[in-house]
């Protein structure tokens, strides 16, 4: 038994932070029969993820690999479980109150959470195709739920069907791709995979090719890359608003965790990957960008909106090396901030009596409730990049990197999309200033745990566009290991 052990190299440390969460989460479903005990469920939520970013923040700059070389741990995967659960604490504290008015405030809601941010932290933490795969089911069946989750409205059920059929597809297509893989390298294993990667080209082009365009495929329907990207603005528009706000920053992370561990180290000798990511970059940023300028609606402009920031994004992926890597870990850092900051908004907006997320209800706000809209106002000018929000140097390190690549045109192209984003950004601004209401605006509550997420979004946003260079170090830092 006791070299059994050894060799599954049992290390329960490697996987602490996923253990909090899921013993919060069978916690909470105890608590499903007893009504009574509902609000203690986003109590034991939230509690868990204090707790498991203590953990994760305890694992920095350690290296090590445990079960048998499955789980892995660098401060490149906690960097992105940071990132996890800072996105999930910051949903969960909107969400309560918008569910309880909504009527359908739930304790399973609450373990859905949990348990999807447990795949997203097992995605991160392994350089295994299988193990990633799934935790990518992990992650995306509790999210097919909560899209679909006020189960009284027709929007969130189109929501969760269309996200199911999308997501199902994708995975297909994944397993499919790994499937191929393994068929040329006879190892699901990066390790293996690069220090055998001469032999596999030479011997298995064909399929490790078609393995590595079918996952692409993939993982291009998790990060809503064009052209896999037409699932986004109904499912976001239809999913409730806190929810929505969760989809748009850590599925994305988690998505781009993995993309940057496969293609930057377990495939980046495939050359033409490049030429490919230059092409799908420019169409995400592009047509992310073009269609939101069309939307009435808030959440579904949004939605175009975070497919923009996944052509940014992709950017690191063209031009490849640390610096590259270490500016789409700030700028996903950053657009945690700003991006759930500006749902949160939404959320407040949306719980008064009888309103929507259209242009239309922005109507008056300024002067109904100026705070709150210099608030919005704020998360808008750093989603556009306006300095000295730390928008702009989300994207100012991401074009840097892609010039120093040789890259010019696709950060002339990138700085011209941040142009054309301005407009529909600035939208938002005029509406809610300018723009006059008919009648009275309804009067919008600020409850506790949806002003401490105004806060610590706000701070975030303005706090590291005044200080980048800590966020930014901390980001090369957790390169540590990874390449």
């Amino acid at each position: 038994m006791t070299d059994y052990v050894s060799i599954l190299s049992i290390d329960l440390s490697l996987v602490a932070p996923e253990l909090v969460l899921l013993a919060a989460a069978a916690l909470i479903l105890l608590f499903i029969p007893l009504r009574k005990m509902v609000f203690l469920a986003p109590v034991i939520a939230a509690l868990a993820f204090i707790l498991s970013f203590y953990l994760a923040v305890g694992q920095w700059h350690y290296s090590g690999s445990g079960f048998a070389g499955l789980v892995t741990c660098d401060s490149f995967g906690v960097m992105f479980k940071l990132i996890f659960l800072l996105a999930s604490f910051l949903s969960l504290l909107i969400a309560r109150r918008f569910f309880v008015i909504k009527g359908i405030d739930k304790p399973e809601f609450y373990a859905l959470l949990l348990f999807s941010v447990i795949g997203m932290m097992v995605m991160a933490n392994t350089v295994d195709l299988v193990v990633m795969f799934l935790g990518l089911e992990i992650m995306s069946i509790p999210l097919y739920v909560m899209a679909a989750f006020n189960r009284r409205s027709l929007e969130s059920n189109e929501a969760g069907i269309k996200y199911f059929i999308m997501g199902a597809f994708a995975s297909a297509f994944l397993l499919m791709g790994i499937a191929f893989i393994y068929g040329a390298a006879e190892t699901t294993d990066f390790r293996r995979i690069v220090a055998d990667f001469s032999y596999i080209v030479a011997n298995y082009r064909i399929y490790l090719y078609a393995g590595t365009a079918l996952i692409l495929v993939g993982f291009g329907f998790k990060v809503a890359i064009v052209p896999f990207h037409t699932w986004v603005p109904d499912v976001y528009q239809g999913a409730p608003t806190p929810v929505t706000g969760f989809f748009s920053v850590a599925p994305k992370a988690a998505g781009f965790a993995v993309m940057l561990r496969i293609f930057l180290y377990g495939f980046e000798r495939i050359e033409l990957l490049a030429d490919i990511f230059w092409v799908l970059a420019v169409l995400t940023m592009t047509v992310g960008n073009i269609m939101a300028l069309r939307q009435d609606n808030v959440k579904r402009m949004l939605a175009y909106s975070s497919i923009a920031h996944a052509g940014y994004i992709m950017i690191a992926l063209v031009v490849g090396g640390s610096e590259a890597i270490s500016a789409a870990m700030f700028y996903l850092v950053a657009y945690t901030f700003f991006n759930i900051g500006a749902f949160a908004v939404v959320t407040i907006l949306e719980t008064r009596s009888g309103c929507k997320s259209d242009f239309v209800e922005l109507a008056g706000i300024g002067k109904a409730t100026p705070y709150l809209s210099a608030v919005l106002a704020l998360f808008m000018f750093a989603l556009a990049g306006f300095p000295p929000t730390v928008g702009f140097f989300g994207k100012f390190y991401l074009f840097s990197a892609a010039v120093k690549a040789g890259y010019i045109w696709l950060a002339v192209i990138g700085v011209m999309n941040s142009f054309v984003s301005v407009y529909y950004y600035l939208r938002v601004i005029k509406t809610s200033y300018m723009d006059p209401y008919e009648g009275q605006p309804a009067v919008v509550k600020l409850v506790p745990s949806i002003f401490l997420v105004l806060i610590i979004t706000a701070v975030g946003t303005l706090g590291l566009g005044f200080f980048p260079q800590k966020l930014l170090e901390l980001s090369q830092a957790a390169l540590f290991a990874f390449l």
